[in-house]
């Protein structure tokens, strides 16, 4: 098929932006990876955290287990055994909860639901060194699915997600959580409450927050800026985005793939956002639409696109690469297994772990290792 190139024209804070993408085709020649299986869990975890820890080992924590609950488990993974043991629980199940590793190595897991599907405002830390819990400060509202972000300060900026129930309350407040004092403090509100949300650390310090769910599809991106607290409108991503991924690119723009748009459609398409102009622009779209799924990026440079899918529709296994170079992705290895809900982390030696999630039947235990070669 003939590549062509498009416009597309979308109104954003009153004016006419402009967004250049290819036809929406791919390459779809195979590059070069693999995934290998490693030893199990010792639970099963949909919607787990997983945070790389500065020895290079992966703390994973909580998520939905086989009773279909939330667990208050942790393992550890050890990419030189590439085996899992347990470590401390946390005081409290839940799964959907957002996580950062602090400044001192230490890892930061806030809110979540429990396994009577009630939000929660608990926060713990874990300890690397001891492997254990300790409860700090409640954030000032429960929230499930929200985002946490490690600010440039060592705080963590934590936003959005939804509280009481799943169909109730999306939230557009925010906090900020002090590590030194062990203390929340209120900061600026969204324009808009959201939740399922991505949130980025951008080049300059500031948040990049996109996309999103509140009763309805949400496009509206904002900006957050860590010297003022404050949020503002910016640049449309042209397509509103459920459960994208999000990826700060090496030459500093961000790479928003997939998700949910209206009436639960999985997308294909691929949108970049340009720091300097405050706009995205269509890029290349993937092989497979998709949303849940993982993304992150490789040491190269590219972003690996790992697995997705949504309620009614088969898990994938299947997995693509993006180049920023050519804007095109590209099919690489596929998984193991078909998962969506899981999460991935890359190692020090630039190997990517992913872990858990479901298959399309329940929540797994199983875990792979994605190799460029």
């Amino acid at each position: 098929m003939k590549n062509f190139i498009y416009l597309v024209l979308f109104i954003c804070a009153g004016a006419i932006v402009v967004a250049c993408g290819n036809s929406g085709e791919t390459n779809s020649s195979s590059a070069t990876g693999s995934f290998s299986a490693v030893g199990m869990m010792t639970s099963p975890r949909s919607m787990p955290t997983a945070d790389l820890l500065l020895d290079g080992r992966v703390l994973v924590a909580g998520g939905i287990g086989s009773a279909a609950i939330a667990v208050a488990s942790a393992d550890l993974y050890d990419p030189t055994t590439r085996t899992f043991s347990a470590t401390g629980s946390m005081s409290f199940p839940r799964d959907a909860a957002a996580s950062a590793r602090l400044l001192d190595g230490r890892v930061f897991v806030a809110g979540g639901e429990d396994n009577t599907a009630t939000a929660i405002a608990a926060v713990e830390l874990y300890n690397p060194t001891t492997g254990t819990w300790t409860l700090t400060s409640n954030m000032s509202t429960a929230r499930v699915n929200p985002s946490a972000t490690l600010l440039n300060n060592g705080k963590v900026l934590v936003v959005g997600g939804y509280s009481i129930n799943d169909n109730s309350f999306p939230l557009a407040s925010a906090e900020l959580y002090d590590p030194t004092t062990g203390t929340f403090s209120p900061t600026g509100s969204l324009s808009t409450a959201r939740r399922n949300h991505t949130a980025t650390l951008l080049s300059n310090g500031k948040v990049l927050i996109a996309g999103g769910y509140n009763g309805a599809y949400l496009d509206a991106p904002e900006i957050y800026d860590p010297s003022t607290g404050v949020f503002s409108v910016t640049g449309s991503m042209g397509t509103p985005r459920r459960f994208p991924t999000a990826n700060l690119l090496l030459d500093g723009k961000v790479l928003i793939a997939g998700g949910y748009g209206d009436s639960s459609t999985t997308l294909a398409s691929a949108s970049l956002y340009n720091v300097q102009t405050g706009t995205f622009s269509f890029t290349g779209s993937m092989i497979n639409a998709t949303g849940r799924q993982t993304g992150t990026l490789l040491v190269d440079g590219k972003v690996l696109i790992a697995g997705g899918a949504y309620d009614g529709v088969d898990a994938l296994s299947s997995a693509e690469l993006y180049d920023p170079v050519t804007g095109k992705f590209a099919a690489t290895g596929s998984m193991t297994i078909p998962r969506w809900r899981h999460n991935a982390t890359r190692l020090l030696n630039g190997d990517v772990l992913i872990v858990g999630g479901r298959d399309n039947v329940a929540a797994v235990a199983s875990a792979e290792i994605y190799t460029r070669k």
